[in-house]
């Protein structure tokens, strides 16, 4: 657990974090506030890439539910990650950022496509970097994409911004006022106890390529800002070598 600023991050936004109090869209205000605290982290020499889901606008898991075919409500699902990353692209752009949106779905006028060597080096030119559109496969989710991505970039830590989820829980805290929150937790423990960090395959990602992951509540006061600087703050989820013993 570091207790310094990270070199490069890859921050994951859910798509139900850009709606605020609402119950669906995108909230300007809501973004403008998230744009302005990774404005101000990257400002602390930290490259920071970001990875949005799409939620807030349409969930293709949901969709396949009602009976939509799965791969085709996945794409649909991309699409809605694209039009939330142009929206922060936006709000990030006016708090002074200069920003690359990227996208495995071809979309030329609005994005340019996704190659690794060409998103590191826009980080290393100090740029923000949107991935958008997931991994652009079907049946794989945006927290799949934030592993995979971070991975491929040399990301040091996978930052999981949650809506209203202050860290990892060991059951519902809004259903069970006695849920207890985890400071620290090895992956295995997170696995096997099955608890709701992110998807098992972006879990096991992250495993396999001892990637640290700290899952914290996006509206917390400079929630961003304070975890790309090391501070401990939510929930860390790591190697048995990495988390402290006893927490």
């Amino acid at each position: 657990m570091a207790d310094r600023p990270y070199r490069r991050t890859l921050l994951k936004v859910s798509g139900e974090a850009l709606m605020g109090d609402g119950a669906t869209g995108i909230d300007t205000t809501t973004v403008a506030r998230i744009a302005g605290q990774i404005t101000t982290a990257q400002q602390q020499d930290v490259q920071i890439a970001v990875v949005v889901g799409g939620g807030n606008i349409f969930r293709g898991v949901q969709a396949a539910e009602a009976g939509m075919d799965r791969a085709t409500a996945d794409y649909a699902g991309m699409l809605a990650t694209i039009i939330n990353a142009i929206a922060l692209q936006d709000a990030l752009e006016k708090a002074g950022a200069t920003v690359r949106t990227q996208s495995p779905i071809n979309v030329q006028q609005v994005a340019e496509p996704y190659i690794r060597r060409r998103a590191m080096r826009h980080l290393e030119k100090g740029r923000v970097v949107i991935f958008a559109a997931g991994t652009g496969n079907p049946y794989m989710t945006t927290d799949t994409a934030a592993a995979l991505r971070s991975i491929e970039i040399g990301a040091e830590i996978l930052l999981m911004a949650k809506h209203g989820a202050d860290g990892v829980y060991d059951c519902d805290p809004n259903k069970n006022a006695a849920a207890k929150r985890y400071d620290s937790l090895t992956y295995m423990e997170a696995i096997s106890k099955r608890l709701d960090v992110m998807d098992s395959t972006a879990l096991s990602l992250c495993m396999e390529n001892e990637l640290p992951i700290i899952v914290f509540d996006l509206a917390a006061e400079n929630s961003i800002v304070r975890a790309v600087s090391g501070e401990r703050i939510g929930t860390y989820i790591g190697s048995e070598q990495s988390v402290p013993a006893g927490v």
